[in-house]
């Protein structure tokens, strides 16, 4: 299971305001991209460059993103989703 925590949360509605006022629709394919990126961590969670304590990040195949994730107990949690050239941290 993938848990996406609050802050992800906030930053995914961000990345959704910020895309759809640039394209109406792009804010939709945003969110399904970013998505399909998160769910991919069933299979790869972390397997990606550790770059903070337990955290590893991925980086989005299709927008400028990267999610942090960790293992909690037996799944994988998002702990944030931040554009790229934002540093990750400890709050």
């Amino acid at each position: 299971m993938i848990r996406i925590v609050g802050s992800a949360r906030r930053d995914l509605e961000e990345g959704f305001q910020f895309y759809d006022s640039q394209e109406l629709g792009l804010g939709d394919y945003f969110l399904s991209s970013v998505r399909a990126d998160i769910e991919s961590l069933r299979i790869t969670a972390g397997v990606h460059r550790a770059v903070y304590a337990d955290y590893h990040r991925m980086l989005c195949k299709t927008f400028p993103f990267a999610v942090y994730d960790t293992k909690v107990g037996n799944g994988s949690g998002c702990g944030r989703l931040a554009q790229s050239g934002q540093t990750l941290d400890a709050n």
